[in-house]
């Protein structure tokens, strides 16, 4: 059974719907939660913000945060969740912003997402590349940073499709912990 037939199954014996915010995938997300037979049953939409003025619109990112942080971050990954969850009046909202490649952007590498979660209770953000196996990742030197740091591997359609199956198990575990 694939991770968004068992998110949706999940989603639907606790009557719970979502929404996505996507930066990096642009839609491709929620697209892959859609391509499942009864995802309308959950899926209520999201928000595409590939841009930061979008992120600031939609989402209601504050731009102070997006300054501070910067656009791939976890804080900004939970408040891209949180306004999506606002916004589309969803039970949970899943957010992805980070850096598909094929180039590094603004100093963070290729590879690096944040996927952030907001539910009835909490939000949440995680790094992608932690969210899968060991085989999806790489590490990679950021300039200033004392250790290299892990991001998704893989040219920029892979790092995109495994940013979505890491947004998709980070949703699945959050909804099965918040029982």
């Amino acid at each position: 059974m694939t991770t968004s037939q068992l998110l949706i199954d999940e989603l639907r014996s606790r009557r719970q719907t979502i929404a996505f915010c996507e930066s990096l995938t642009a839609g491709l997300a929620a697209a892959t939660l859609a391509d499942v037979p009864g995802a309308s049953d959950v899926l209520v939409g999201g928000l595409v913000t590939y841009s930061a003025e979008l992120k600031i619109s939609l989402a209601h990112v504050s731009e102070e945060l997006i300054e501070r942080e910067g656009v791939v971050s976890a804080a900004v990954a939970r408040e891209m969740a949180r306004g999506a969850r606002r916004a589309c009046g969803s039970d949970w909202a899943v957010s992805l912003t980070g850096v598909a490649g094929p180039a590094d952007q603004d100093g963070v590498p290729a590879g690096t997402v944040w996927i952030g979660l907001a539910g009835p209770k909490w939000t949440a953000s995680s790094k992608a590349a932690e969210l899968l196996d060991a085989g999806s990742g790489r590490y990679a030197l950021v300039p200033g940073a004392p250790v290299p740091v892990r991001v998704l591997s893989g040219h920029r359609n892979e790092v995109r499709r495994r940013a979505v199956e890491a947004a998709l198990l980070g949703a699945l575990s959050g909804v099965r912990e918040q029982s």
